[in-house]
């Protein structure tokens, strides 16, 4: 590895220090710092019963139709990546967050903070890339605001995009859901999204290239509620990966979570880069992903209803849901071990969406 490549990958984010009275860039991880963050200062200031759920959204009920609301800011580094671009993350990524309540996206909101001297090519480029995520997602754009801050103080363009969608089911999906029993599904292989942000920045040379798996997947999840299955928790794994995600759901249920090596797919070119840089998979974003906790009887239906679709057709039953008070998620090995999957303290990468 080339020494710009190596300082592409150095450390930025280390433990922080019991007691600091800083923000660090790991509060933006997603990790163990961020719930802290959150559970210390933002849970105590605005508590009510829907924040109380900390689900990627809020479902709210007004005039009897049930609506879920939720709201999420880009600062993704480099701006364009193999396989997308801020405007199409901030697009897809609204839209999967709307689709883990099961609801029919409807419409968005996007603010931009530019920096001053921003090409308005590259705007021209992040305008039409959302346009044609928020068209094929069949959203719609419907306000928004401008903002422009002094040179170097915004790397060039950050997004913040707000959605609402349409609750058409009867079922409460949250992340206390999980049931001893229950099937955890994952929706195919993983860290694509990471991988493809940690190559752009090093610029490194990939035999096989890797882009973005940045997608829509709320078609995908209507798709599994039309089977009629028992759905009890829908995320999409992006900061944290795959193993954030399932401590989350695992914390929040108050059960255990065992997963299976052997099942959880890694694309040959994703699994190189994480050798080479020493990082695990599980902890690494996706942007297009969707990890389903669901009635064990209903699972061979939902993994039906998946493979029919482009985004789920290397769907996997990847582990289940046990009793443990202690809330933990491990992984069953393919050397036949057992390891314990814990919440990152901080981030492998930050900047990554």
């Amino acid at each position: 590895m080339s020494s710009d490549a190596a300082a592409a990958f150095a450390p930025t984010c280390p433990a922080p220090l019991a007691g600091g009275d800083r923000i660090l860039l790991g509060h933006g991880s997603g990790g163990k710092m961020t719930a802290d963050l959150i559970a210390r200062r933002f849970l105590p200031a605005f508590r009510n019963e829907y924040l109380e759920r900390l689900d990627d959204q809020a479902v709210v009920t007004v005039n009897g139709s049930r609506l879920a609301f939720t709201t999420d800011a880009y600062v993704v580094t480099p701006l364009f990546f193999p396989g997308g671009d801020i405007g199409a993350l901030a697009v897809n990524g609204t839209v999967n967050d709307l689709a883990t309540a099961g609801a029919r996206p409807l419409y968005l909101s996007a603010a931009f903070i530019l920096e001053e001297g921003f090409a308005l090519a590259d705007l021209d480029r992040i305008v039409a890339s959302m346009r044609a995520a928020a068209a094929s997602a069949s959203v719609l754009l419907v306000t928004g605001d401008t903002k422009v801050v002094d040179r170097g103080k915004a790397d060039g363009c950050f997004i913040t995009t707000t959605g609402v969608g349409l609750v058409e089911h009867a079922q409460r999906i949250s992340a206390d859901r999980a049931r001893p029993g229950d099937a955890v599904i994952l929706s195919g292989p993983i860290a694509d999204h990471g991988v493809a942000i940690m190559a752009a920045r090093a610029d490194l040379e990939l035999e096989t290239p890797v882009g973005s798996d940045t997608a829509a997947l709320h078609r995908l999840v209507l798709d599994v509620l039309a089977t009629g299955a028992e759905v009890h928790c829908l995320r999409d794994p992006t900061r944290g990966g795959v193993a954030t995600a399932l401590n989350e759901i695992a914390r929040r249920s108050k059960a255990g979570i065992v997963l299976d090596e052997a099942a959880i797919a890694v694309r040959e070119p994703v699994r190189g880069v994480c050798e080479l840089l020493g990082l695990d998979p599980l902890y690494v974003a996706n942007e297009g992903k969707l990890l389903a906790i669901v009635a064990p009887a209903d699972a061979p239906r939902v993994l039906g209803a998946m493979h029919r679709h482009p985004e789920g057709r290397d769907a996997r039953v990847v582990g289940e849901v046990v009793e443990d008070p202690t809330a933990l998620v491990s992984l069953r090995t393919t050397v036949g071990g057992r390891r314990i999957v814990d919440m990152l303290q901080g981030e492998q990468l930050p900047r990554i969406c």
